[in-house]
């Protein structure tokens, strides 16, 4: 135990760089890579790009003109000047009040052998730096497959708890073929802009349980996109080779977006479209309307499937998409933990160990109880006679002090005449 102590005393951490996604390569493949889709450094998909020269202009304009924006970081773990795990983290809102783990990767052949595993080590060294780092930070998301058990099993010993369960759908070529052949029914679809966020967060707010809505804790401000924002996610598009397409349903008698779609389609054959989707609880017949109209867009484009994500707490649109057939490719845990959260650091302590039988022997009597006589009527009786006498009392005392402070009279006339003295 000293050994180990003394083992994590000897880690240090450092930065995350994009630099550091190429130590992954050289870790032969024996890594522990703990990811969610919404990783962009540590995936070997977007790591090619990182050194790309209009990714690394973008970064640089970025941080002069956007130095408050929200962007991706992370933590790089190093034992005896050698790499043993890195840590990605983002915020997730503009107020960067929650954030969002992105992935975790630990080296197994960089960390010596102990009675715990590499990757609770590591890991959970990698999880407590950004808790006591990022001191903005008021609740912790994170996303994992429900077939990783030590993944889990690290965020659940970390206070992570259940937050809701995401399936990814694919929707095949065949089936967007046939829902193009439909006509949608959506007279008022608009583009969005940022006039439009105060109805966007109106309706993210209504399409989520409390609880989901308070860890996200997102703003209209979430909601709107900034000028030199915009222009690095263009240029961004353009690198990745893909089109971002938005659109909402506009209500005009409730004056509310009762629907929302963010469709990105690629143009490369070998990736795949994805779709995020926001429908009001009430207006749930949006589902099929607006796939239609995303199918058609997207036959402009190479024939790829389709991913779409559904919470638990959306079965209709889990319903629809059964309906279609459309097949459900992973299934992820979300988590949330709060900075608040007390994490128990600590073995139980000699008296958390004791049994309930051991506890309630002290408290046993030391001798046999004697019973003896008790008079009610007595008690009750002298507790009258003390309130009757307490008005009495409290009238002659009040006397008395008038009394003490009442001055005395002049003498009068007739007292002079007698001749006696004052």
């Amino acid at each position: 135990m000293i050994r180990s102590d003394a083992q994590k005393s000897d880690l240090r951490f450092r930065p995350l760089y994009p630099r550091d996604a190429d130590v992954l390569e050289h870790w032969n493949g024996q890594q522990i890579v703990i990811t969610d889709p919404s990783s962009e450094m540590l995936n070997d998909s977007s790591s090619r790009s990182l050194h790309h020269p209009l990714f690394i202009w973008r970064q640089r304009v970025s941080a002069l003109a956007l130095p408050n924006r929200p962007r991706w970081s992370g933590f790089v773990a190093t034992l005896n000047e050698a790499t043993c795990g890195m840590i990605e983290i983002s915020a997730f809102n503009r107020t960067r009040s929650t954030w969002r783990v992105n992935c975790v990767a630990v080296n197994p052949a960089a960390v010596p052998a102990s009675g715990e595993g590499p990757l609770t080590r590591i890991g959970s060294q990698l999880l407590r730096h950004c808790f006591e780092t990022v001191w903005e930070a008021r609740m912790w998301l994170a996303e994992v497959d429900i077939e990783q058990k030590s993944a889990l099993a690290l965020y659940r010993q970390n206070g992570f708890q259940p937050l809701a369960q995401v399936t990814y759908w694919e929707i095949t070529p065949q089936i967007l073929t046939e829902q193009a052949k439909r006509e949608p029914d959506l007279p008022n679809l608009m583009a969005v802009s940022n006039a439009d966020a105060q109805l966007l967060y109106q309706l993210d707010t209504a399409s989520m349980p409390p609880l989901v809505r308070q860890v996200f804790d997102q703003q209209i401000q979430d909601f709107k996109v900034e000028p030199i924002q915009g222009i690095a996610a263009t240029a961004r598009q353009w690198m990745k080779r893909v089109n971002r397409i938005c659109g909402y349903v506009f209500e005009p008698q409730r004056k509310a977006a009762i629907g929302r779609f963010e469709l990105t389609a690629c143009r490369a054959a070998h990736q795949y479209h994805s779709a995020e989707l926001t429908v009001h609880p009430a207006y749930t017949w949006l589902y099929p309307e607006i796939l239609s109209h995303m199918a058609r867009i997207l036959q402009g484009y190479p024939s790829v499937p389709l991913r779409i994500t559904s919470l638990d707490y959306q079965p209709e649109r889990e319903d629809y998409l059964t309906q279609i057939q459309a097949n459900p490719v992973n299934r992820t845990l979300m988590l949330s933990r709060s900075v608040w959260h007390k994490v128990r650091e600590a073995k139980p302590t000699a008296l958390e160990g004791l049994q309930l039988p051991e506890v309630l022997a002290g408290l046993q009597p030391a001798g046999k109880p004697i019973p003896g006589r008790m008079s009610w009527q007595s008690e009750t009786d002298e507790g009258q006679r003390k309130q009757r006498q307490l008005p009495t009392q409290s009238f002659y005392k009040s006397d008395e002090g008038a009394k003490r402070h009442e001055k005395p009279h002049p003498p009068s006339s007739s007292d002079h005449l007698s001749g006696e003295s004052w």
